[in-house]
């Protein structure tokens, strides 16, 4: 009764858009890559110090029926207070630059109602999500649902692993020239999404091919 009670009182306290968000979730141990759908999102942040740095944009794609939906794809850019000069020969962001953004609560609202209960991809992932969780939390909401694919895993369980290839660089450029891709429009966070959601489709089907994996094989991860 407690636990009920408690878990109420926090929905109450949230916006409709995070319950309408949590509410989309359900168990579905049949989903494969053929029916689910993933989001495959990239920041472009002030840094990389998950403590003081911000999300200046949020870049995204799905994914559908195997399939990437480019009509589909999502981007935002968030205000900002910080701003560090020396990140800006990566991401191109300048402060005061003339581009719409929004405050954090919109990205978010925004964001969340893109993504809905979809599964994550991202490259190296857990700083994206890390970023993102801490911009939820900097606003008094729980982490993200979602189940994550990180697509420096995949890539690294296409490889046959040997002392050759052992430190082999996993940057997305890296993947990217190994599989022959276009980079142009890299350091963009809706370009960067672009080129990893094609990394993840094909390092998905060599997975598929070569050892039979799952989706569900892929998770585990």
């Amino acid at each position: 009764m407690f636990d009920w009670f408690k878990k109420n009182t926090k929905r109450l306290s949230l916006p409709e858009f995070w319950n309408h968000y949590e509410d989309s979730f359900k168990d579905d141990e049949n989903l494969t890559l053929k029916s689910a759908r993933f989001v495959v999102l990239d920041t472009e942040t002030t840094g990389f110090d998950y403590h003081i740095d911000r999300v200046l944009c949020i870049g995204a794609v799905d994914i559908i029926s195997y399939e990437i939906q480019v009509a589909n794809s999502f981007e935002v850019y968030i205000q900002q207070e910080r701003f560090n000069e020396k990140t800006v020969p990566i991401h191109g962001i300048i402060k005061n630059e003339r581009i719409s953004t929004l405050t954090e609560i919109e990205a978010i609202e925004r964001f969340l109602d893109y993504l809905g209960n979809a599964i994550i991809v991202a490259h190296h992932a857990k700083f994206d999500v890390t970023m993102i969780n801490n911009m939820l939390q900097r606003h008094g909401f729980p982490k993200l649902k979602n189940k994550v694919l990180d697509t420096v895993n995949l890539y690294r369980e296409t490889k046959i692993r040997t002392n050759f290839n052992q430190n082999e660089t996993l940057s997305l450029d890296h993947i990217a020239d190994k599989y022959l891709l276009d980079v142009s429009d890299r350091h963009t966070a809706a370009g960067d999404a672009l080129l990893t959601a094609l990394i993840f489709l094909k390092t998905t089907t060599i997975l598929q091919n070569k050892k039979d994996w799952t989706l569900k094989d892929m998770l585990k991860l």
